[in-house]
């Protein structure tokens, strides 16, 4: 019987457990580049069956918080090669995680010019910039032209993070970012190609993903949603609809998982009319991770009852480098220090002890 500390084979790659570190934003890169201290954070967790990097905004457009990597330009692929590196050193696994911040962004960010989106609705809510939280203010309704050029800049991403050494990518379409925004129909109010049907709303996802998967292949490429996510000021109409739509139409790709987060299932109905999660998963053909408050038991329960693949741990991940081994052995896990959750040195990030 599987477990959490079985292999499986994601993609290409065949991985020695199921233990993967989700995808967390940091704020330790202070000139948007991978840098050293960054390096030792990931090789420390590599005992993951696949580490899953921060998101990694896919161009100065999609930048929306202060001190996040990118992978839109040389020196960004430089550095993080030394991640992939020092992950790879230590036998790992690594996945980058594409991202653009859309409408959560701020005028900060961009010279003063507005952040943009599918549609021009201000979300509720603040946005964390290098002077501290602001109001959001009103993104800019993308044109279908720039549409098309957000679509390549993904498609240069995925590219630029194999040249940097990762195993592959995954598509961040979760927590309220772009293509989250496009896909719900609570920030995308859209009259064309891009909007009003789900099948419109949907467009860009599917777009995006098909590029990635022209530039890198598709057993290198994964994807996260967030169907009961409120994050960001998150909500539609219909998320059973929507999202099993769109797991639908990402069958197609052949993709080396779906990676659905649980976050929001706390708050039912607070980003649309509550259902159940596990609906999602029979309409799924691949590996399907999960994410979202799960432990020791609760992972392996999972797994055996064919309810997941796959774990991705954030927190405990965050605070414990060596949570493969700390599971296997049901030890005791650290306290994260929430103070040093983003932004920092070393102190909260790469300094929690791994057992004696």
């Amino acid at each position: 019987m599987s477990d959490l500390f079985s292999p499986i084979q994601v993609g290409r790659l065949t991985l020695p457990n199921r233990v993967f570190m989700a995808p967390m934003t940091r704020n330790r890169a202070p000139d948007n580049i991978a840098n050293a201290m960054m390096a030792t954070y990931y090789r420390q967790r590599a005992t993951g069956g696949l580490l899953i990097t921060e998101g990694s905004q896919i161009s100065e457009q999609a930048v929306g918080y202060p001190a996040t990597p990118g992978i839109y330009s040389a020196e960004q692929v430089t550095g993080w090669k030394q991640v992939t590196d020092a992950a790879h050193a230590e036998g790992g696994h690594i996945f980058l995680q594409l991202w653009h911040c859309g409408r959560v962004s701020h005028p900060d960010f961009h010279g003063g010019e507005p952040a943009v989106a599918p549609s021009a609705i201000c979300p509720a809510g603040e946005a964390f910039t290098f002077t501290g939280l602001k109001p959001f203010e009103t993104p800019r309704e993308l044109s279908a032209s720039e549409i098309a050029a957000v679509v390549d800049d993904y498609k240069r991403g995925a590219a630029n993070a194999i040249a940097a050494g990762f195993d592959g990518v995954e598509i961040h379409g979760a927590n309220g970012y772009l293509l989250d925004q496009f896909l719900r129909d609570g920030s995308n109010q859209r009259n064309d190609a891009y909007g009003g049907t789900l099948e419109n709303r949907a467009r860009l996802m599917l777009e995006a993903t098909e590029a990635v998967c022209d530039a890198v292949g598709a057993d290198r490429v994964g994807i996260r949603l967030s169907p009961l996510q409120p994050f960001n000021d998150m909500k539609d109409s219909d998320p059973e609809a929507t999202f099993s739509h769109v797991v639908r139409e990402l069958n197609r790709f052949g993709l080396a998982y779906l990676h659905v987060t649980e976050m929001g299932s706390e708050a039912p109905g607070v980003a649309g009319p509550a259902f159940d999660l596990e609906k999602l998963r029979p309409l799924w053909k691949g590996v399907y991770i999960t994410n979202g408050g799960y432990n020791r038991a609760r992972g392996n329960a999972a797994i055996a009852n064919g309810d997941a693949d796959a774990i991705a741990f954030g927190v405990p991940f965050l605070a414990n480098p060596d949570l493969v081994a700390r599971l296997k052995s049901d030890t005791e896990l650290n306290a994260p220090d929430m103070a040093t959750f983003y932004g920092g040195d070393e102190h909260g990030y790469s300094d929690y002890p791994a057992m004696s």
